[in-house]
C-alpha cells in the first residue's frame, strides 16, 4: 500500500462567474461569508495555497480569492467558460497550466465552491481510500438515495402515474439494491486518470459515502436556504471574517 502524497496534490477549485439561477452563486454571502470561502476554509487545514488553483473566468471571484492569499495565475479561457463545458475538461487544463508552470503532481482534488458542508476527515477518508487501491482511478463523495429508486415513478403522455421499473412493484425494499449518488462536493483521481480523460462511466470509481445531513446540491434559492440552515448547525459561530488561507 502506497502512502498518500498530499504535497503532490493540485487542489482545483472550478468557480465560473456566470449562475442563470443565483446570481454570482460561487461569492453569495451564506451564513456570513462567501460562498466559496466555506469549502477553502476547510481546505486550508490540509493544503498550502501554493497547490490550490482557482479556474475561474470572473474577476470578481479572482478578488474575493486573492483577498485571501490565493494567488489566481491564469483567468479561465472563454471556450472552457460556457454552459455546456463539463467539470472534467475544466479540471484537465488547469492540471495542464500547473504542471507546465509549477510542477509535476501524482494527485488531482477537485472541489466544488458550493461544497460549504465539506469536511476536512471526509477527504482524508477519500486519500486512503485511494493509496489503498493501486487499480482506483479516482474516490467520488457520494450519498444513498432516502428512498429506493427501483420504485421511482414519472408522468406519463397521458398525466398518470407510471413507474420506471413495474418489475420492482411489490419487491421489499430490503431487497433492492441500495443506490447511491454524486454528492457534488469533491473527486480526488490520479492526475495520470485526469489525463487520459477518466470519468465515472470508463474508470474504477469508489465512493466515499457522506451522511445526507451533510450533501446539498445548491441550485434553486430553496436549496441555498437548505444549506445555510444546515451551516447554522455544523458551525456553531462565524469564523473571523479576515482568516487567510
Amino acid at each position: 500500500m502506497s502512502k498518500f502524497n498530499i504535497d503532490s496534490t493540485l487542489v482545483v477549485i472550478p468557480a465560473r462567474g456566470g449562475s442563470k439561477r443565483i446570481p454570482s452563486k460561487n461569492i453569495k454571502e451564506i451564513f456570513g461569508q462567501p460562498m466559496l470561502y466555506w469549502p477553502l476554509m476547510e481546505l486550508r487545514n490540509i493544503f498550502r495555497k501554493d497547490n490550490v488553483l482557482i479556474s475561474t473566468d470572473s474577476e470578481m471571484i479572482k478578488y474575493y480569492v486573492e483577498r485571501k492569499g490565493i494567488n489566481v495565475p491564469f483567468m479561465r479561457p472563454e471556450n472552457l467558460s460556457d454552459d455546456f463545458t463539463g467539470t472534467a475538461e475544466v479540471v484537465e487544463h488547469a492540471l495542464k497550466w500547473y504542471e507546465a508552470n509549477v510542477k509535476k503532481v501524482d494527485y488531482v482534488l477537485t472541489v466544488y465552491p458550493t461544497a460549504v458542508l465539506l469536511r476536512e476527515e471526509d477527504i482524508r477518508t477519500a486519500m486512503v481510500l485511494l493509496s489503498e487501491d493501486e487499480a482506483c482511478d479516482l474516490v467520488m463523495s457520494a450519498t444513498n438515495f432516502p428512498f429506493p429508486i427501483q420504485r421511482a415513478v414519472f408522468e406519463n403522455d397521458y398525466g398518470y402515474a407510471e413507474m420506471f421499473e413495474p418489475s420492482n412493484y411489490s419487491t421489499r425494499s430490503q431487497d433492492l439494491i441500495e443506490a447511491k449518488h454524486d454528492a457534488g462536493q469533491f473527486y480526488l483521481s490520479r492526475s495520470k486518470s485526469v489525463r487520459k480523460g477518466a470519468l465515472l462511466t470508463n474508470s474504477n470509481v469508489k465512493l466515499q459515502l457522506l451522511h445526507r445531513n451533510n450533501v446539498v446540491d445548491i441550485d434553486t434559492i430553496e436549496d441555498f436556504e437548505i444549506a445555510e440552515q444546515r451551516l447554522r448547525i455544523h458551525k456553531k459561530e462565524h469564523f473571523d471574517i479576515y482568516w487567510q488561507f
